[in-house]
């Protein structure tokens, strides 16, 4: 007897069948409130089966193209369903969810990014549209068609303005999107309304919150489990020395950390160019000492890290002093973003943190990181929320 179709494709029909499997398998714990969002997500997937606002492909080149790449495809915006802004506190399973949606989704162009780096991609395309268009036309229209013409289903990870670059261009690049039949699902920590709160400018970024409630259903994710937080429960922070078994169990840890997510490498867009990451799954990264502190990276990647993973597993801390100066700096630098950013380490190393930098010049400086490497060990460290 063959096997069924959903048997051998568990997405095969959407992401609350999806999500009941994983709970029966023991890979979830039943949670009425994350049941009611695979329930939304279940029905905004069955409006999205096999949706394409714009099946026809895209006008040619030269400026006739050109021309009619800046108009939306008509009707696309009224056959277009709404989309939905899933929202709650660090650790509700918001992201598993719309991974399940995601995996499900038969839409055949779609995409799930973080928005942190789909932001710094829409600047990195803008600013390239004018420096070839320098007589100054408009580069949101067809930042958005190119973006339309990629994906009919946005999905994005970790949904939050700080930036006023974004803030400044968001409601006309949204509001673009939407005419041209983008469905956009997201996840965040943040209510619509309180969206850029206490920013400069805020006054001017309100229309955008309209826009977004006119177009998202917001669903709040309420929860008395933190799941990311429990998942560090029992788990070993600091793994002295970096050997083979400290290997094996910071294997484990990112198992546990990461969960059933898929894993795969991740790049990350730092003023204009490529970080990549070699190992990432559902929020957490993994990279050896020698990849992240030393390579040449900067604040700015340690920031792109901090900011994208609330967690990250760390192999091969060496003893450090001055001949190996360079490193330590940017270890330092490191630890300073994750710790600001409530990131929650795991590592394996040489030593305590106390006796990481036990001598030379330097030494000195270092015992503020070892203090903030101890801290971060502790139980109300590891009680902290991410702040991206």
């Amino acid at each position: 007897m063959d096997a069924s179709p959903s048997a051998l494709d568990p997405f095969a029909g959407g992401p609350l069948p999806a999500y009941r499997a994983r709970i029966a398998e023991g890979v979830l714990t039943a949670d009425p409130s994350q049941r009611m969002a695979a329930e939304r997500l279940q029905d905004l997937w069955v409006k999205l089966r096999d949706y394409d606002p714009r099946p026809e492909p895209a006008a040619a080149g030269g400026l006739l193209g050109r021309l009619l790449r800046r108009k939306p495809a008509e009707g696309a915006d009224e056959a277009r369903p709404h989309g939905l802004y899933l929202v709650g506190e660090v650790g509700r399973g918001k992201s598993m969810l719309m991974d399940l949606f995601f995996a499900a989704a038969r839409v055949t162009r779609k995409k799930r990014v973080h928005f942190h780096r789909f932001m710094q991609d829409a600047h990195a395309r803008i600013h390239a549209w004018k420096r070839a268009d320098p007589a100054g036309d408009d580069p949101i229209p067809p930042l958005a068609e190119r973006i339309a013409g990629e994906a009919a289903l946005l999905c994005f990870d970790e949904f939050q303005v700080n930036d006023i670059a974004d803030a400044m261009i968001l409601g006309r690049l949204f509001q673009a999107l939407f005419a041209r039949g983008v469905v956009v699902v997201v996840t965040s920590n943040t209510l619509p309304d309180n969206l850029f709160a206490g920013q400069p400018g805020r006054d001017a970024f309100l229309p955008f919150i309209a826009l977004i409630k006119s177009n998202l259903d917001v669903l709040v994710l309420e929860g008395a489990r933190d799941y990311r937080r429990a998942r560090l429960r029992g788990i070993p922070i600091w793994h002295v020395p970096a050997d083979g078994r400290a290997d094996r169990a910071l294997d484990d840890a990112f198992s546990q950390l990461a969960g059933a997510a898929p894993r795969r490498a991740e790049r990350l867009m730092v003023t204009g160019r490529t970080l990549t990451v070699p190992l990432a799954a559902d929020g957490v990264a993994r990279f050896d000492f020698a990849a992240l502190c030393g390579q040449p990276l900067g604040p700015g990647d340690y920031l792109a890290i901090a900011t994208h993973f609330h967690a990250l597993v760390l192999d091969a801390i060496p003893r450090l002093g001055p001949d190996n100066h360079n490193e330590a700096r940017r270890f330092i630098t490191l630890i300073d973003a994750l710790y600001e950013h409530r990131v929650k380490l795991v590592a394996s190393a040489e030593a305590s943190p106390d006796q990481l930098y036990a001598a030379g010049e330097g030494a000195a400086a270092f015992r503020r990181t070892a203090s903030r490497l101890e801290e971060m060990q502790s139980q109300d460290y590891l009680a902290l929320p991410h702040l991206t």
